[in-house]
């Protein structure tokens, strides 16, 4: 296990900025894997919730907690919480990164190497 690294405060302002670029990113990567032909994932975003379909009708959920200044990831693998330290998300039990963990959840779920 990694170290947790101490949050990093984050006004309310920073902290949407911070989500929404990062629920931003995770859009546009489930757009590139479907017009890239690597898989046809489904995205769905309402608000602060993004949802991804895949074809075995297994999903990923990305939630911001904003009273929190927290993201959560929903996988089939479990449930995760990112705090924003050391200028990225972190895993509050770890210390491991929101893009890895995401990338490993949506490779296994997929069945194939996906890339963000």
């Amino acid at each position: 296990m990694g170290t947790v690294p101490a949050a990093s405060p984050l006004t309310d302002a920073e902290y949407r900025r911070q989500a929404e670029a990062l629920l931003a990113r995770v859009e546009a990567a489930a757009d590139r894997w479907l017009e890239d032909d690597d898989i046809d994932v489904d995205s769905h975003r309402t608000g602060g919730l993004l949802e991804l379909a895949f074809p075995d009708g297994s999903k990923i959920v990305v939630n911001t907690q904003p009273p929190l200044h927290e993201i959560w990831l929903a996988a089939r693998g479990g449930g995760f919480h990112f705090r924003w330290a050391d200028g990225h998300w972190c895993d509050t039990r770890d210390g491991g990164d929101f893009i890895e963990a995401l990338t490993r959840h949506a490779s296994l779920q997929a069945g194939k190497a996906l890339h963000l």
